[in-house]
C-alpha cells in the first residue's frame, strides 16, 4: 500500500479501504478451489436437494464456521511431525500453566484460540492476503507438558527445536509466560549470530525465581542468560503499573535491557515506539528477532480472560498495529501467551490472542518473509539446546 500523503480533496479512490479491494483482484484461488475439491472428495457431494455444489455431506472445510474439528483457521492438523519440513508454518499448541502465580487456566489457552478462529477466512482485507493461496499452514497439535516446570520446559525447547531447525516458522499458543524461556532456548543453537527480543506486555518477567521455582514472572532473566540471546537486544514494551516487582526490575537495570512503559507509547505513539523498539532489538551481530506477546498487555477492559489483568495498557488496535509494525522487520517465531478461558467473556480474549497471530502472519507474507525463498534448516539437531 502506498505511504504517500493523500491529496486534498479527498477522493474515496485514494483510500486504502479502496485499494485493498483492487488488491484482491490480484489473489489466486487455485488452492482454495483445490481445497474445496479434496472436501468433497472426502465429505461426500451434498444431497440432490442442494443447490451448491461445493457444499459436502460432512463438514470438511471452513463452513460451516459453527462446525467441524478445531484446529487454527480448520487447517491441516499434522499427526505426523516428521513432515514439518513441507510446511511453511507451524501452530502449535503450548497447553502449560504451572508456572503461574496467580490464576491458572491458561493451560486451555490453546484450545480457545482453536475454536474461536474458526470465525475466521484465510483473507485478510486490510493487506489483500489469502494464507492459503500462499503458505502451506499446519497445526501440529499441542507438545505433551506435564507437571513438573522443569521437564515440561524441557519437552517444549524440543518441539520449538523440531520445527525451527526443519525451516518451518513456528507459532506458538501458550500457555503461560514461564514458556518465553524455552521456546527461545529451542531456537537459539539454529541461528547464525544473535537473537533479539521484543516482548510485548504489562509486567516486566526479569526474575531469577518466583516462589524458588522458574514461574511466569521469569523467563527473561534466563533467556537472555542464552550466550546469543543478549540482554541488551531485549525489549520490553508496555510496562507498568502495580504489577511489575522491584526483583525484576533490578535486573532489567542491571543487564541493560530498553524499557518502554504505557506512559512513554502515550507520549510518543506507536509508530515511534516500534521504530525504537526495532532499533534495538536488532543492534549489533542480531539475525533474527523473537516476538512475545503476552495478552495482558493490553487494557483488562478488553481481555477479561487471563491471570494477571491490568488496567491502562494497549487498545486492540493500537496493540495489532504494533504487532504488524514489528513483523514488517522480519522475525522468527511467535508466542502468544496468558490466554485463560475460564475467565472470559465470549471468547474475546481468545479472538484477540488468534487475531494476532493472524495479523503478524498475514504482514510476514505481505512483506515477502513467507513463505522463505530458502529454508533456514538445522543441522545442530532437535537437542542442541541442551546445556542453555
Amino acid at each position: 500500500m502506498p505511504d504517500e500523503p493523500l491529496k486534498e480533496p479527498l477522493d474515496p479512490k485514494q483510500m486504502k479501504g479502496y485499494l485493498a479491494a483492487l488488491k484482491e483482484e490480484t489473489l489466486t484461488e487455485t488452492a482454495t478451489m483445490d481445497k474445496i475439491a479434496q472436501d468433497l472428495e472426502m465429505g461426500l457431494p451434498g444431497a440432490d436437494s442442494i443447490s451448491d455444489p461445493n457444499i459436502s455431506t460432512f463438514s470438511r472445510g471452513e463452513l460451516p464456521h459453527y462446525a467441524g474439528i478445531n484446529t487454527v483457521m480448520k487447517t491441516k492438523y499434522l499427526e505426523d511431525v516428521r513432515q514439518i519440513g513441507n510446511y511453511d508454518v507451524a501452530f502449535m499448541g503450548i497447553p502449560f500453566d504451572i508456572g503461574t502465580t496467580y490464576r491458572s487456566g491458561t493451560r486451555f489457552g490453546p484450545q480457545a484460540m482453536r475454536r474461536i478462529s474458526a470465525l475466521y477466512t484465510s483473507y485478510f482485507y486490510e493487506l489483500g492476503v489469502d494464507l492459503v493461496e500462499k503458505v502451506k499452514i499446519c497445526d501440529v497439535g499441542d507438545v505433551f507438558t506435564i507437571g513438573n516446570i522443569e521437564k515440561s520446559f524441557d519437552q517444549v525447547s524440543r518441539a520449538v527445536s523440531h520445527i525451527y531447525a526443519n525451516g518451518c516458522f513456528p507459532m506458538l499458543m501458550g500457555g503461560d509466560h514461564s514458556l518465553g524461556y524455552p521456546n527461545v532456548r529451542g531456537i537459539a543453537p539454529h541461528v547464525d549470530g544473535d537473537i533479539g527480543i521484543i516482548h510485548i506486555d504489562r509486567h516486566i518477567d526479569t526474575q531469577e525465581k518466583d516462589m524458588d521455582e522458574r514461574m511466569h514472572t521469569c523467563p527473561w532473566f534466563h533467556a537472555t542468560n542464552i550466550p546469543n540471546a543478549p540482554a541488551k537486544n531485549l525489549v520490553q514494551v508496555g510496562i507498568g503499573g502495580w504489577q511489575v516487582p522491584r526483583p525484576g526490575v533490578k535486573v532489567a537495570r542491571e543487564r541493560g535491557s530498553t524499557i518502554i512503559s504505557m506512559d512513554d507509547v502515550d507520549d510518543h505513539g506507536i509508530d515511534k515506539v516500534a521504530e525504537m523498539a526495532l532499533e534495538a532489538a536488532w543492534k549489533g551481530n542480531v539475525k533474527q528477532v523473537y516476538l512475545s506477546f503476552d495478552i495482558d498487555s493490553v487494557d483488562c477492559g478488553f481481555v477479561p480472560g487471563t491471570g494477571w489483568p491490568e488496567p491502562g495498557g494497549f487498545l486492540p488496535r493500537e496493540v495489532l498495529k504494533l504487532l504488524k509494525l514489528v513483523a514488517k522487520e522480519g522475525i522468527c517465531a511467535m508466542e502468544c501467551v496468558e490466554v485463560a478461558p475460564a475467565y472470559d467473556t465470549s471468547d474475546i480474549t481468545a479472538l484477540l490472542g488468534i487475531r494476532a497471530m493472524l495479523d503478524v502472519l498475514a504482514t510476514l507474507v505481505d512483506e515477502g518473509h513467507l513463505p522463505r525463498q530458502k529454508k533456514h534448516t538445522s543441522d545442530a539437531g532437535i537437542d542442541a539446546w541442551k546445556g542453555t
